[in-house]
């Protein structure tokens, strides 16, 4: 007998979410665009499955406020989501997928510890000067903070599951003979990630009938000052503590003095007594994402009712212009952070010995144990953290056709040639990076997926507004190895 259709709730803004819990999916039509209200749901679900490439697996995650895309707009606090891509993501039927490395990001957590102290301070502050909670503040009246400090949640844990299911299907022609070499950089999150993504991996392969030997074995790398880690930046003064080290923050300043006031003087209007400042408008607006990610089930917390869908554009803004001009491109020193790591993945894909003089541990990288080249060795898997993953993606010049943010006014993602904190280091994202070999090529090609959106090689990025007749020529839009 065939599975029951889900059940559909057709709602009209985020309020209404509130009381939907027991649907599987719901559907916002405002974010649909073209498609009028009263559309049939099963038109509606076509429409965003193809126009806004959401994949129903996610919505199952996510019942009620991922269709609304709240979440996607969260910055690096963003679970983790399918980024839209404009070339397909799929593996053309002519290529056979001979390696892949992945480079994920941990799953959701809690705040690190520093955030955690900062969070419950202010919210004892809320409490103790606020006398009267009305309407959608209501919750905070008897609202209690227990957030932990830098660990993984059950969420995040199950983020990173799904991440090993989901590698190990797209990949099944090496993942049934394979299994990944994997290296953590050394926090106990990053290790969980990578632990649960190996737990979803061999759950998938089990599923299959192939037996294997279990658990895998992680490659866990010092995160220490004096260590050196591609995983993990630390080893240059100047970019730490020099004068870029403050970018940063000064282009965050520039943008919140621009859309703050105006958010900052409403709760403060309707909280009297909070005198809440711009820095802690942006820490409310943190604790929507971490109360979300603590809560196995992903539920929305009731602090992301207190701001308007824009208002969450320009929150997301404001951390990436913190990553891009902290870590990317928008910083001299942020593609150096990630060169290290890329001389390994011109190892690994050429089968040759590393060539590195930054931050290459050469005590690991020269003994085959702990880095393994050859054919017998088809898989790699590696766990980071967000800003290390932002500085790698600059040194391979992912985003070199993204031209410097504004300070001053909102630019999407689609206006940035794709870059955005959640488009680029959500929690438990992911980066693809695959060789293959295809029929009429002679050389081996490449690929390179950010979250399941095909990044065309930084020249051909540069060309993105020409005919779409031109783009389809190349229908791999692939990176020549050399």
């Amino acid at each position: 007998m065939e599975s029951p259709e889900p059940s559909y709730h057709l709602v009209q803004n985020l309020e209404e979410c509130e009381n939907v819990e027991d649907v599987e999916d719901v559907i916002n039509v405002r974010t649909v665009g073209a498609v009028e209200n009263g559309k049939d749901v099963k038109d509606l679900l076509a429409v965003l499955r193809t126009k806004k490439r959401i994949q129903k697996s996610t919505w199952l995650r996510y019942p009620c406020w991922h269709t609304l895309e709240i979440s996607h707009y969260w910055g690096q606090y963003s679970p983790y989501f399918s980024v839209p891509s404009e070339l397909t993501a799929s593996i053309p039927d002519s290529c056979n997928i001979t390696f892949v490395q992945v480079l994920s990001r941990h799953g959701s957590r809690d705040p690190t510890l520093s955030k955690t102290l900062t969070y419950a301070w202010l919210v004892d502050k809320i409490k103790t000067n606020v006398a009267s909670f009305p309407g959608k503040y209501s919750f905070l009246k008897d609202f209690t903070f227990t957030l932990g400090a830098g660990q993984l949640t059950r969420f995040g844990q199950n983020e990173m599951y799904d991440s090993g299911v989901k590698f190990y299907h797209r990949y099944k022609t090496l993942t049934r003979s394979f299994v990944p070499f994997i290296r953590a950089a050394g926090q106990d999150r990053v290790v969980g990630s990578a632990g649960n993504f190996s737990k979803g991996f061999h759950s998938a392969k089990t599923a299959e009938g192939i037996i294997g030997s279990y658990p895998y074995s992680i490659l866990e790398i010092s995160e220490d000052a004096d260590s050196n880690n591609t995983l993990h930046h630390g080893l240059c003064d100047r970019f730490e503590d020099g004068p870029e080290s403050d970018l940063a923050s000064r282009a965050q300043a520039l943008w919140l003095a621009t859309f703050g006031p105006q958010v900052t003087a409403r709760l403060n209007r309707d909280l009297l007594g909070a005198n809440l400042t711009l820095m802690e408008t942006i820490l409310m607006m943190d604790l929507c994402p971490f109360e979300t990610v603590a809560s196995m089930s992903g539920k929305l917390s009731s602090f992301c009712h207190l701001f308007s869908e824009n208002e969450w554009h320009q929150y997301d803004y404001f951390q990436s212009l913190g990553k891009y001009y902290g870590y990317s491109n928008g910083n001299l020193l942020g593609p150096t952070q990630g060169v290290g790591f890329v001389n390994e993945l011109i190892a690994r894909m050429t089968s040759s010995p590393i060539k590195d003089h930054t931050s290459v541990n050469h005590t690991l990288d020269s003994w085959n144990e702990t880095f393994p080249l050859g054919p017998s060795v088809a898989l790699y898997a590696d766990f980071s953290h967000d800003n290390d993953m932002s500085g790698i993606f600059a040194a391979l010049g992912l985003y070199n056709a993204t031209k410097p943010l504004s300070r001053h006014s909102l630019q999407e993602p689609l206006e940035t040639n794709g870059y955005s904190a959640s488009w680029t280091v959500p929690f438990a994202s992911r980066a693809y990076f695959e060789k293959m070999q295809c029929s009429g090529y002679d050389e081996e090609l490449v690929r390179v997926l950010v979250n399941d959106r095909r990044k065309p090689p930084p020249e051909k990025e540069e060309k993105k507004k020409k005919k779409k007749e031109e783009e389809d020529k190349d229908t791999l839009g692939v990176w020549l190895l050399e």
